[in-house]
């Protein structure tokens, strides 16, 4: 795998460096004084740039009408599944969020040894592109991530075919509910069930194009990954209005407080945004897995 961060700037270079020494610290503060054995031998193995910053492709326009910018994609690999409980990463994602030093938004996915080596014995694509275009940070030592195994075109094809038949129609189902709800001014109950067609919807993309989605409910890190594989979802999200941002965040949040915080509103107002900007959503993600399926057919 490649090392070099030569084609980034020496700013992107510097923030980088602060990604792996927060995570290294807030990973052993996490582990530190346990008595539990898997913590006292818990390692990172590896810890790896994926994404457009990875390739070269990312894109910052943070002073334009579409005010949008890439995220810095880090994959995490530990020596044990027990750690990638998010319980150890709470604080680090915290920190990435929220540290002066780092002025582009991080997204982590955490992963043992051994759910990678299966994921590229399996051939997923997620995982092999990491392999082929990825960058190490850091690693414990010199072993490399085993050589994936393709998959096969029919194998390719029916997979992502049958992930994209099946999770579209879950996602865009929730928004009967959403209509329902939003009738009878029960907007708690709308925004969560908007929430859960926004999460299955850039599930339906992420599993058809790359046979991976993470276990997040954490739409604003589902939504940067699955820009990276198709930046046209971008549009579905206007970034150049405050509210518009400030909105997206209410949703965002609706997974868990708009069922437990007695403290959470949002207004009808931008319920229907939200709304209308969800239903764009699954059209731009019909087009892309449909595209990306015309061209796993063509190679049968």
């Amino acid at each position: 795998m490649k090392s070099s961060l030569e084609h980034l700037p020496e700013q992107k270079q510097r923030e980088l460096a602060r990604v792996v020494e927060i995570i290294h610290e807030e990973f052993e503060d996490a582990l530190k004084g346990s008595e539990a054995e898997f913590k006292k031998k818990g390692r990172i193995w590896k810890i790896i740039l994926f994404g457009s910053y990875a390739r070269g492709t990312w894109v910052e326009e943070p002073h334009t009408t579409k005010a949008y910018r890439s995220d810095y994609d880090i994959l995490i690999i530990v020596n044990t599944k027990k750690l990638t409980d998010p319980e150890y990463w709470e604080a680090a994602r915290s920190r990435l969020m929220h540290d002066s030093g780092i002025n582009t938004p991080v997204g982590v996915i955490v992963q043992s040894r051994r759910e990678v080596g299966d994921r590229l014995h399996l051939g997923q694509p997620f995982f092999s592109d990491i392999r082929r275009d990825g960058i190490v940070l850091y690693e414990l030592n010199d072993d490399l991530l085993p050589q994936p195994k393709p998959m096969s075109p029919d194998e390719e094809y029916s997979t992502a075919k049958s992930y994209f038949e099946e999770k579209l129609p879950f996602s865009i189902a929730f928004m009967d509910g959403v209509e329902l709800y939003l009738s009878k001014r029960q907007f708690k109950h709308a925004a969560f069930l908007l929430h859960q067609s926004i999460e299955q919807a850039y599930a339906t993309l992420l599993l058809t194009l790359t046979g991976y989605s993470p276990a997040s409910h954490n739409i604003r890190f589902l939504r940067a990954l699955s820009e990276d594989r198709d930046v046209r979802l971008a549009s579905a999200w206007p970034r150049s209005h405050q509210r518009f941002t400030a909105w997206f965040n209410l949703i965002n949040e609706a997974y868990v407080k708009a069922r437990y915080s007695p403290h959470y509103e949002i207004s009808d107002e931008a319920l229907i945004w939200l709304e209308e900007r969800t239903a764009e959503l699954h059209k731009l993600i019909k087009t892309a897995c449909e595209e990306h399926l015309m061209k796993l057919r063509a190679r049968l």
